[in-house]
């Protein structure tokens, strides 16, 4: 292709969006409407692009420069229609013949159309030049035209013009190639024609179809290049229209993850967004969500029920009903169900997270394991280590957060309470329920509970009449169970507990 520049028109309003978000800034996949209609511009090979935006510039301008900092940007003051639009960004841009030899091309897109492809553009801009047209209509074959503006051709197949619906005739109505509004204008030309388009119709707009008949008018050649994949062209005008867009994208990413050897067991509960990347022999199982910028490499099996954003899962790994964002799974490594990985979670290879396990901004090493009911916040656990269920990891002290270190091979015991910021050495261990609010040596095993103290005959002395005191005197008698007449309720004296609800179980 020779010098292409693409102007992306981004100024519109989208009032039936009714939301505060500007039309072209809502997303699906992952990406805003724009940042999928740029990322198509990049791949068809612009050499410049001018992004025209309008309503609520301030969000919109700042949000392309973030995604293409190359790019142009042009206000348009006013929206009077797409002449006007495009007027501004050649005036902004100073755009003409960038390779001098009247071959530079001028594409015109639309910021709303998040299924257009690069390749669709390349192709649309090879039909242009190969031809020598002036200007090149991207055109579709609808089964259903009403709404659309008609291609009405001549015989030898170049365009004659371009019909509106409530301007047809009833043959004309019966045309089904649609024009998409996506325009390929040879440089010069369009620098000459957008001073002779007028704005005499009944909403006072510049348009930029009106190029047509004034290139028809000077005998310059006009022409469109169907697109097979008309759906590419779609834009979204309110939240249904961004839903359905929503749906096709994600299916047409589905669809090719497939065909590039990933298994998704039922398309129709996956949803993967534009970013992520995955390896062949990924399993992904329904009900699965992959967002952002999330990898994940072969042998992996994501689901059922998970939603990973922004996270690196190893080969190998089995990631099951968990949620995570910003979190690294080591290959081979296991985690879940219900497991929540926050930001700053990493586990090392064949580590596990398991159920009902919580975990932000620490390291779980290489072989080491959470298997149940835990907190673990702001530490670093070793390699091989094994944490009891019930742990928490006591990082904050209203203040500030605080770090636990937990060395390798450690073996930590049920219910026990880090309070950082301490230290566990290597080897070390703590008993069930200890409370470790020191530093453990290597080697060393950490108690915090006292001895265990047992009152004999508390129950038939302080829960008498009850089923609990009748058992507990059945028992001590050598009757064990019989019928309420056979067992007698003993009282065998005061056993010395000073607080009547001492031992009490919840019920």
């Amino acid at each position: 292709m020779s010098e292409l520049t693409v102007i992306v028109l981004a100024a519109g309003g989208g009032t039936r969006m009714k939301s505060k978000t500007p039309k072209v800034l809502h997303t699906i996949a992952g990406r805003s409407m724009v940042g999928h209609v740029l990322t198509a511009v990049r791949d068809a090979g612009a050499s410049h692009v001018v992004a025209v935006v309008g309503h609520q510039r301030e969000l919109v301008g700042p949000h392309i420069e973030q995604l293409m900092p190359e790019a142009t940007i042009a206000v348009q003051e006013e929206q009077l229609g797409t002449a006007h639009a495009v007027r501004v960004a050649v005036e902004t841009a100073a755009l003409g013949d960038p390779a001098g030899d009247g071959r530079s091309t001028v594409l015109v897109a639309y910021g709303d159309t998040p299924l257009l492809r690069g390749e669709s553009l390349r192709a649309l801009v090879a039909d242009h030049e190969a031809a020598g047209r002036a200007l090149t209509i991207l055109s579709g074959i609808v089964p259903t035209p009403f709404g659309y503006g008609r291609i009405v051709r001549e015989q030898d197949g170049s365009v004659a013009a371009i019909v509106e619906e409530k301007d047809a005739s009833d043959e004309q109505r019966a045309i089904t190639e649609i024009n998409s509004g996506i325009l390929a204008f040879d440089a010069r030309f369009l620098a000459a024609v957008l001073p002779k388009i007028g704005n005499d119709n009944a909403k006072g707009e510049y348009y930029l179809t009106d190029a047509v008949a004034l290139a028809r008018a000077e005998g310059m050649p006009v022409g469109a290049y169907v697109l097979d994949d008309v759906r590419q062209t779609e834009g979204a005008n309110d939240r249904a229209q961004l839903a359905a867009l929503g749906k096709e994208l994600n299916a047409r990413i589905v669809t090719r993850w497939m065909t590039e050897g990933v298994t998704v067991m039922d398309p129709a509960t996956t949803w993967i967004e534009a970013d992520v990347e995955l390896e062949p022999d990924v399993t992904i199982l329904p009900g699965v969500q992959l967002l952002g910028a999330t990898k994940v490499e072969e042998d992996a099996v994501i689901g059922p029920d998970s939603t990973l954003k922004d996270c690196e899962v190893g080969a190998g790994a089995r990631v099951v009903r968990t949620h995570a964002e910003l979190a690294v799974i080591g290959a081979g490594a296991n985690v879940g169900p219900f497991s929540y990985l926050r930001p700053g979670a990493r586990l090392g290879d064949r580590g596990k997270i398991g159920a009902f396990v919580e975990v932000k901004n620490s390291e779980i090493g290489e072989g080491a394991k959470v298997p149940h009911l835990s907190y673990v916040g702001d530490a670093t656990i070793g390699e091989g280590t094994n944490i009891g269920a019930g742990t928490i990891f006591a990082n904050y002290d209203g203040v500030a957060k605080h770090h636990t270190t937990i060395g390798r091979h450690v073996k930590s015991g049920s219910n026990v309470t880090f309070v950082a910021p301490v230290t566990v050495g290597d080897g070390a261990g703590t008993g069930a329920g200890t409370l470790v609010r020191q530093d453990v040596p290597p080697g060393g095993l950490a108690l915090s509970a006292g001895p265990q103290r047992v009152i004999e005959g508390w129950a038939q002395a302080k829960r008498a009449g009850t089923a609990q005191g009748e058992a507990a005197a059945a028992a001590a008698s050598g009757k064990g169970a019989g019928t309420a007449d056979e067992r007698e309720a003993t009282h065998t004296g005061d056993p010395g507990v000073g607080d009547p609800g001492a031992g009490a179980t919840q019920s």
